[in-house]
């Protein structure tokens, strides 16, 4: 079976390989797969690159003093609640003081039963509050998840992978991660180049430092390239128009894709 035929397949693979889940040969099997199709290695690299992420879109953080009394006021409402089932379901006893007395304790009863209801409407407000807030904060996190269109994996000659290149249609961005050890001199750069089909290369921008890079795009841009290119040049890159002066050190073809 060829499951580089099968993205759906290609997917689950990557998302159990890079949460470990993948063992054995199984595990090595997609290894020495990833090592020879670009799809399968940008799938593997991608899931890697979330899992990675995961523990810091939660940051472990200490309860608030609001949320311990919100669960203490939970506590008192349901002992109140218990207290008066039970003098509701114990024999009526007949005391010195006559109906008066049982009068009293019905009272006593109703009052808790009220407190409890009060502390219980209190509490729903504030576990209400507190997740609209959650939901809002979730909102915001999906509004600036990126979406994923393109992608593409440069390899050195070697067939090494070095650069891990995805666009972002919604922000209009492609992100460049540095997968490799490749680091220019200091008066050097590295500049990426879009390969269009009949043309000459296109420069999509200079790569600053960092082991993550963002250049802005629009989709125009890389609509329709079948390769991207990085070439390293003199120290801020050449201009635009005049195609690569240096050595092309990576190149990968571009990949549309579902994710």
């Amino acid at each position: 079976m060829n499951i580089t035929r099968n993205p759906s397949l290609v997917e689950q693979l990557a998302a159990s390989y890079a949460l470990g889940t993948l063992r054995g040969g199984a595990r090595r099997r997609f290894e020495a797969l990833a090592r020879t199709h670009a799809p399968v290695r940008a799938a593997a690299l991608i899931w890697q690159g979330r899992m990675a992420s995961v523990a810091e879109l939660q940051p472990q953080t200490a309860p608030s003093p609001a949320v311990w009394k919100r669960i203490e006021n939970l506590v008192n409402a349901e002992k109140e609640s218990r207290a008066m089932l039970a003098a509701r379901r114990a024999p009526a006893a007949v005391s010195d003081g006559g109906w008066w007395a049982s009068l009293g304790l019905w009272r006593g009863a109703t009052a808790a039963g009220a407190m409890a209801a009060v502390v219980a409407v209190v509490t729903g407000l504030n576990l209400n509050t507190a997740l609209n807030g959650q939901v809002q904060e979730l909102s915001a996190r999906l509004a600036a998840t990126p979406e994923i269109q393109y992608v593409a994996v440069l390899a050195d000659d070697k067939s090494a992978p070095s650069v891990l290149v995805t666009y972002d249609p919604k922000h209009s961005q492609l992100q460049l991660k540095h997968v490799g050890q490749f680091h220019p001199a200091p008066d050097k750069s590295l500049q990426l180049w879009a390969l269009p089909q009949g043309g000459g290369a296109k420069s999509l921008g200079v790569l600053g430092d960092g082991a993550v890079v963002r250049l802005p795009a629009g989709n125009d841009a890389v609509n329709k390239v079948p390769a991207l290119a990085i070439s390293l040049e003199p120290k801020g890159g050449v201009p635009a128009g005049s195609g690569p002066s240096g050595p092309v050190l990576f190149k990968g073809a571009l990949l549309q894709t579902t994710l």
